[in-house]
């Protein structure tokens, strides 16, 4: 529990729990203590990487070979174990990254205790606890309202209704819900897993698998090779064991051992196990690449989304500008308000209208319990001319739905009658006691302030010249808001209207900063072709120029439109939004629409923001993206947040997904050209009953120095390229041509060398030459599949491939090595004929990428015209 709270509340007589209640509640399990997490925990982790479908068989193929008493033919599965445990470590250290930031981001909450108001965590509020509802807060635990000063709750996220609902007291409110202004005391009576809604509760989303483009594709590729490796083992089993002489001459002459390994030599070569540890490496990895950035991903997964956005919406506030606001002047409308004689009235009372007052009620529509960013920096411009806080009989807060606030104050009579006075020339002068309307002490009138459109929109009568203004104004960049009053008192505060009759009176002109970094940041995606607009709830005018100012359209004017203007057909408004560049006026549930309109088009979708009424729109988005200074709510429902509020750090968020992305591609091609290989020869194998050309401790030589090894780096290598959907398609048609190249070649040799050498398979000194030859092939297909996976090789990547290849044929050199790996060097006629191998080997490779594209568009042509869409 922290110290008591630095933000000055209302003064009420209410004490609270004290500190004995609080610790009896939480012994008792009365506490709102949740199961959630930024990331998995230790036991998650562990077993996503230890218990998967892949490590079981490769487990089970291990000890299959190890019965059979090779043991060197069973390190493939020391080397998973060394892999898994890699990914633990990395994926355990990115935890601990995430969840140390991720207490950057975790908001309190403030209560009512012992007479004080302390800020406690969310798990800390416990049954019975006064807690206090602000303003831009997600209510964190169930409660009835015991005092309320104008709460409005946003209750979307429970009923789906965006429409704001304003409580009374007495009235229940449920966990879940946002409040969207004013503030409440409320008695909270339902906590934990007993509020309403307790999943929507939490600080930061629970880790999740994100169904993605390339959870999709790996996915496949595994529940394909699920069904194919199981028959495949048995089948290959049998196939062996009838190369030896059939079950009765293998269990007599225990040939059956090799039988097992030659079986397992197939099925280690299909599985891809180092694919889905790859998947979760990289994302770990980027996202403590993006946490020393200041960057918090709540999900890994979402990482992968960045690299697919191709639609960013901005919200102004925040992310263009620096959220700071000043307040620079307020100017009265028409000289009919600097004109100070007395206009008689009925009942002999007259209208004495001064700018003084007009700014005392501007102070008091501002002074509200939890001003936002606008109000506070009128207060502090007031506060420093010398104003102070007025009379105020009852007030309706500001809404971002509504887009105003008002205030009832009181008619002042005048004091002593007649409060004008005559001054040196003439004019007409009004003594500082009496610059509000003189009239009969009944009723009062009522002011309001907020949106220059929504509130003329309102009024009775023609008030274009005022609105002209407004734009004059706004086109130079400044947040223009009006002031207007009406002689009436505000009827019903519950369900508050602007009386058509009130009268414009001022303008007031505040004025944002945009952050050093916007332009660049803007560059930088249009550069990267990705779309990017401006949503905003401010004037369109506004909003406009200060697009201009950045660069949003770079050499182009922005298009802006008023939000109010927008059809509520999702498809019509995705039309008219391709036209649009700057959206103004723009409310909550329209934020959420146009998330929709673009996903109709199938753009991919970010959507930063920091305020409430982004929440909505942030959650809709395929990447929601939150600054570090956002609502709790927004937070909550963010998957990205930039904890130090930095725009400049999307590009590196982009680009870190991108190269996730694109260097997954990569890494998947290079392991799936493996299955491919290892499918076909083990086929061929069974289909031909020919001994398995080669052992599992060749495809582990192998496997690590042109797959694994080579993997790991270039999954971590820079990469900016663009995502385009169509993952699963282009790494199968890439790794068909390689992986039929590589069956082909050790098959042709495994069929025809043995007889051109004159060589017999059944006796073990014949066959291992014929598997020492296969492996050479195996090895020299590996390398040009790796040559072709890191193009272009003009730069590390070259020498990545000479590097790996160099090592494989100097490990052949080193007793050591070859005799753990079963490598044997070819000499005399098995040296010329292995050359000719390799150099047939190597054309087979060629024709293979030759004939790929003509034979993928005979059969595109053939599908499409039995209407299959490619």
């Amino acid at each position: 529990m922290s110290a008591t709270a630095a933000v000055e509340m209302p003064k009420i007589s209410e004490t609270g729990l004290t500190v004995k209640e609080v610790s009896q509640r939480i012994e008792s399990g009365q506490s709102n203590a949740v199961k959630t997490s930024t990331s998995r925990s230790v036991k998650d982790i562990v077993r996503a990487n230890v218990f998967t479908l892949f490590n079981g068989i490769i487990f089970v193929a291990m000890v299959m070979v190890l019965v059979t008493g090779s043991w060197r033919d069973a390190v493939f599965g020391f080397v998973i174990i060394i892999n898994t445990g890699i990914g633990i470590f990395t994926e355990l250290k990115a935890k601990r990254t995430l969840d140390k930031l991720s207490i950057l981001v975790a908001s309190d909450f403030l209560v009512r205790r012992d007479g004080e108001d302390v800020e406690v965590p969310h798990n800390e509020i416990v049954l019975g606890d006064l807690l206090w509802i602000r303003s831009g807060e997600q209510v964190p635990a169930d409660g009835q309202i015991i005092q309320t000063w104008g709460l409005e709750l946003d209750e979307s996220m429970l009923t789906g209704e965006s429409r704001t609902v304003r409580h009374k007291v007495g009235e229940q409110v449920y966990s879940g819900a946002t409040a969207v202004s004013g503030m409440a005391l409320v008695k909270v009576n339902a906590v934990g897993s007993h509020s309403y809604a307790a999943t929507l509760t939490a600080q930061a989303k629970v880790y999740k698998k994100t169904v993605s483009d390339l959870n999709k594709g790996i996915n496949t590729i595994l529940k394909f090779m699920t069904f194919l490796v199981v028959p495949l083992c048995i089948l290959l089993i049998l196939s062996q064991i009838h190369t030896v002489g059939g079950w009765d001459a293998a269990l007599s002459t225990g040939e059956w051992r090799q039988a097992v390994v030659s079986a397992v030599a197939g099925v280690v070569g299909m599985i891809p196990e180092g694919l889905v540890l790859l998947t979760s490496l990289n994302f770990a990895v980027a996202a403590m690449r993006l946490a020393r950035h200041n960057t918090l991903v709540q999900e890994l997964e979402s990482v992968e989304t960045l690299a697919r956005v191709d639609a960013l919406n901005l919200d102004k506030t925040g992310t263009i500008t620096d959220g700071g606001i000043a307040f620079n002047q307020l100017i009265m409308l028409g000289s009919r308000w600097r004109e100070l004689p007395a206009q008689p009235t009925e009942g002999g009372s007259f209208e004495t209208l001064t700018e003084q007052a007009a700014t005392q009620a501007l102070y008091d529509c501002c002074n509200e319990e939890q001003p936002n960013g606008t109000g506070q920096a009128v207060l502090a411009g007031l506060k420093a001319q010398g104003y102070k806080p007025g009379q105020v009989e009852s007030r309706v807060p500001f809404s971002s739905a509504r887009k105003w606030s008002a205030v009832v104050k009181p008619i002042l009579p005048p004091a002593g009658g007649d409060s004008r006075s005559e001054s040196e020339g003439g004019r007409t002068e009004i003594t500082p006691s009496h610059f509000a309307m003189t009239a009969p002490a009944s009723g009062g009138e009522t002011w309001y302030m907020g949106a220059p459109e929504v509130i003329i929109s309102a009024l009775g009568g023609d008030y274009s010249d005022v609105l002209q203004q407004v734009n004059d104004y706004a086109n130079d960049g400044n947040r223009v808001l009006l002031v207007a009053r009406s002689t009436a008192s505000l009827a019903d505060t519950d369900n508050p209207q602007i009386d058509p009759q009130a009268k414009p009176v001022a303008l007031v002109l505040c004025s944002e900063k945009i952050r050093e970094d916007a332009e660049q940041t803007l560059a930088w995606f249009r550069e990267q072709g990705v779309r990017c607009r401006v949503i905003s709830g401010d004037n369109p005018v506004t909003v406009g120029a200060i697009a201009r100012k950045v660069r949003l359209t770079g050499e182009h004017e922005p298009r802006f439109m008023d939000a109010r203007e927008l059809p509520e057909d999702v498809n019509e408004l995705a039309r008219v939004l391709e036209n649009v560049d700057v959206l103004g006026r723009v409310l909550p549930n329209q934020k959420k629409a146009i998330v929709q309109a673009l996903h109709t088009q199938n753009h991919v979708v970010a959507m930063t923001g920091d305020g409430v009424n982004d929440a909505l729109a942030i959650k809709e988005a395929d990447l929601g993206i939150a600054m570090g200074n956002a609502a709790p709510a927004t937070k909550a429902v963010a998957q990205v947040v930039l904890v130090d509020s930095k725009f400049s750090h999307l590009p590196d968020v982009v680009a870190r997904g991108r190269q996730v992305m694109a260097n997954m591609e990569r890494v998947a091609s290079l392991f799936l050209v493996k299955t491919v290989y290892s499918a076909l020869i083990s086929l061929g194998v069974v289909l031909t009953q020919i001994p398995y050309p080669y052992l599992p401790r060749h495809i582990t030589y192998i496997g690590a120095l042109t797959i694994g090894m080579p993997a790991f780096i270039l999954a971590l290598a820079p990469n900016t390229r663009r995502y385009i959907p169509g993952f699963l398609k282009r790494v199968v048609t890439f790794a068909l041509p390689g992986g039929i190249a590589a069956a082909l070649s050790v098959l042709l040799t495994a069929w025809f060398l043995p007889g051109i050498m004159g060589w017999d398979v059944t006796k073990n000194v014949d066959l291992s030459a014929l598997r020492a030859t296969s492996a050479i092939i195996l090895f020299l297909m590996g390398v040009f599949v790796l040559a072709r996976v890191a193009q272009p090789l003009n730069s590390w990547r070259g020498i990545l491939v000479a590097a790996f290849a160099a090592a494989g044929v100097i490990g052949a050199f080193i007793p050591f090595v070859a005799n753990f790996f079963a490598l044997i060097l070819p000499t005399g006629t098995t040296l010329v004929a292995t050359l000719i191998a390799l150099g047939g080997s190597a054309l087979i490779f060629v024709i293979c990428l030759w004939l790929a594209p003509l034979v993928g568009k005979v059969s595109g042509k053939l599908l499409r015209q039995h209407g299959f869409n490619i």
